[in-house]
Formats: structure tokens, C-alpha cells, sequence
């Protein structure tokens, strides 16, 4: 079921917002205030910037002088640090529900744009840089318009953002993790998206908690616990809970299962500590969200 949608808060309860940010430094604001205009971390981002600036992702520092592609995923932290007085860039914020809609294919954290350890910024030639903005500016106008299937539209335009990248370099050279940490945050992660999606109503997940993770990579769960911190800046048991989430959200949208059965495939012992756990973490039960149109 894909999102048609008729409005900017639409858009927005739907996990997507885009925005523009043109910015004079000098006006009482700090150097750092431009990683407050990203910090949404819940979110995936692309982000066109055109700005000179210090950009420090996972465990390293980049210097940007230029105008730059880059992607984030909700699990690498990253700021940004001005090298100037202005901030000019363009950001799409979106949640993979929104982006993959009823298709439950490969998740987005696989990605070679969106993967731990790969390095996701592209420098843009003039021309490179003008069809990106044109893009953004795209994304913008459809926004604040109410053409009834703008939401397509706009997956669209995401989608042109990621192949746009995909032809900058080739994906096999993204992957490139730089140290022990980072290599075990990845293979833990990629272990995570491994379990997923659940497909049968008698299939259940095998691994749960941080130590199944643990003990399936032959590592002691105090390690895996502090790399994975290291790196995404969460814990191991947040990563586990967000995915978990995530599938139960896409099994009540796309599924006709009972809650029970949801229940079980993701591991709980009795409905009710779903339940709890799905309204925690949410806000609303089980049977509120698939009611929802």
C-alpha cells in the first residue's frame, strides 16, 4: 500500500520532511548550531551542502570545501562544525517506512550509501551539484503543494538522490571499516537486518537480547556492547528494540495476523508484554496503529 498523501503535516506523520537552510553564522549563533539543524536522529538524511565545514562522522573528522552529497543512517552520530559565517544546504529527513512503503525488500541500513563503515559523501562538479538542487527544490515545491500523490512522487525524487549517488562510485568500494570496533558494530548489525522480515506466522526470531548476539559472534557482550556504543552512540539493546519495532509496525500495516501471533514472531512470551512494550516505545497499543488509515 503505497502513501498518497494531500499535505506538509502529512508528510511529516508519514516520516518525511524537507527543508532549506540559508544561515548568516554571524547573527549571535554559535559554530556548531548547524548540527542542530540536522539532529534528528531517528531519521535517514540526505543532505546537499554548500557550505566550507568540518563534518565529524562515527569516529573520524572530513573537511568540506565545496558542495557535497551525504548520506546518514539513524545509527552513526555526526555534527557539523562551520569553517565559514554561512550555512547554505538542502536536507530530506525520512524513515524507512516511508521510503520503502509496502515493499519489504532489502532494508536501507544495506545499502552502500547507508552501511557502517562506508564513508557516504560525494564532491559534486557544477553540474552534478545543479541537478541535485534541482531535485531538493523539487521536493520542496511538491511539500507545500497538494497534488493527492505528491508522497509517490517524492520517494521518487529520493530515489533519484540515491542512484545519482550510486553513480558517483561504485558500491564496492564503500565498505571499508577502519577498525575493530567498527567491523563488529557491522557485523552485528548486518546479523540484526539478517533476521528480518518475518514472512510466516510461525516463524520466530532465533535472536533477542544482547547476549544472543553476543554469543552468536563469539564475542563476550561487554565488548559488543561498548564497540556498538563506540561507534552508533546506542546501545546494543536500543538497536535490537528500534528493529523490533520496526517489523512490528510493518506486520500490523501489511499482515491480517492477530496481535498474538505478531507477538510470538517477535519473540514475546505472552501478548501483553508486546502490548506493553509496542505502547512504551510508541505512544499507542498494537490495534490503535493498524487501525489507523
Amino acid at each position: 500500500m503505497s502513501t498518497s498523501l494531500s499535505s506538509p503535516i502529512d508528510l511529516q506523520s508519514a516520516g518525511f520532511q524537507v527543508y532549506e537552510r540559508n544561515l548568516h553564522m554571524h547573527e549571535a549563533a554559535p559554530p556548531r548550531l548547524a548540527a542542530q539543524l540536522f539532529s534528528r536522529r531517528a531519521y535517514y538524511k540526505v543532505l546537499l551542502m554548500e557550505s566550507k565545514c568540518l563534518i565529524h562522522y562515527a569516529h573520524q573528522s572530513l573537511e568540506l570545501d565545496g558542495q557535497y552529497l551525504l548520506f546518514t543512517n539513524p545509527h552513526i552520530p555526526y555534527s557539523l562544525e562551520l569553517r565559514t559565517d554561512q550555512l547554505h544546504a538542502y536536507a530530506c529527513l525520512f524513515t524507512e517506512e516511508f521510503v520503502k512503503a509496502a515493499d519489504r525488500s532489502e532494508s536501507l541500513q544495506q545499502s552502500p550509501l547507508f552501511r557502517i563503515g562506508s564513508t557516504p559523501l560525494f564532491k559534486l562538479a557544477a553540474p552534478q551539484a545543479d541537478y541535485v538542487r534541482d531535485i531538493f527544490q523539487r521536493m520542496l515545491t511538491e511539500q507545500e503543494g497538494s497534488y493527492p500523490f505528491k508522497g509517490d512522487l517524492i520517494r521518487t525524487y529520493v530515489q533519484l538522490l540515491i542512484h545519482e549517488a550510486l553513480h558517483l562510485q561504485p558500491a564496492d568500494t564503500f565498505v571499508q571499516p577502519r577498525n575493530a570496533a567498527t567491523r563488529l558494530t557491522s557485523l552485528f548489525l548486518e546479523l540484526l537486518e539478517r533476521l528480518f522480515p518475518i514472512e510466516q506466522p510461525t516463524q520466530q526470531l532465533p535472536l533477542k537480547t544482547p547476549q544472543d548476539f553476543a554469543d552468536r559472534l563469539a564475542v563476550h557482550v561487554n565488548h559488543l556492547n561498548k564497540a556498538v556504543k563506540q561507534v552508533t552512540g546506542k546501545p546494543t539493546s536500543a538497536h535490537i528494540a528500534g528493529r523490533i519495532l520496526d517489523e512490528a509496525r510493518a506486520l500490523l500495516q501489511h499482515t491480517d495476523w492477530s496481535v498474538a501471533s505478531i507477538a510470538y514472531c517477535l519473540g514475546f512470551e505472552y501478548p501483553t508484554y508486546f502490548q506493553n512494550f509496542f505502547k512504551k516505545h510508541t505512544g499507542c497499543t498494537p490495534l490503535s496503529l493498524r487501525r489507523k488509515p
